[in-house]
C-alpha cells in the first residue's frame, strides 16, 4: 500500500517527504534605553503638571491637549521629545520659562529608563 503525498502541504524530493525548515527566530537588536514616562505613576504626574499649567495664561481647551501630547510623548516616544515639545509653547508664548523648566523637572522626577 503506497501513500501517495501529491495533495499533501509536505514538501517531497524524489518521491521521500521532505520536512519544511522553520524560518530562523528574528533576534533583537540592541537598543539604547531612552527616559521615558512611568506609566505607573501617571495619576500624580497629571495632577502635577495640572498645577502648574493652571498658574500659567495657557487656556483651558489649549491646556488639555497640551497636558495630553507631553504625556503621550514622554511615556511612548521619550522625555526629551516632550521637553522639546513644552519648548516650543515658550517660543509661542503660551509658557514662560519658568514654567517650562517646573515641567522639564517634574518630567525627570517621574520618568525612568526603558
Amino acid at each position: 500500500m503506497a501513500i501517495s503525498y501529491k495533495n499533501s502541504t509536505r514538501s517531497v524530493v524524489n518521491g521521500v517527504p521532505v520536512a519544511k525548515k522553520k524560518p530562523k527566530p528574528k533576534t533583537k537588536e540592541a537598543t539604547r534605553k531612552q527616559s521615558m514616562l512611568n506609566t505607573h505613576r501617571i495619576a500624580p504626574f497629571k495632577y502635577d503638571m495640572n498645577e502648574i499649567i493652571s498658574a500659567s495664561a495657557m487656556d483651558d481647551s489649549t491646556a488639555s491637549s497640551f497636558l495630553a501630547s507631553v504625556i503621550a510623548k514622554a511615556s511612548r516616544q521619550s522625555t526629551r521629545e516632550a521637553k522639546d515639545y513644552v519648548r516650543e509653547f515658550i517660543d509661542n508664548g503660551m509658557l514662560t520659562k519658568d514654567e517650562s523648566d517646573r515641567i522639564c523637572r517634574l518630567m525627570d522626577k517621574y520618568s525612568k529608563y526603558r
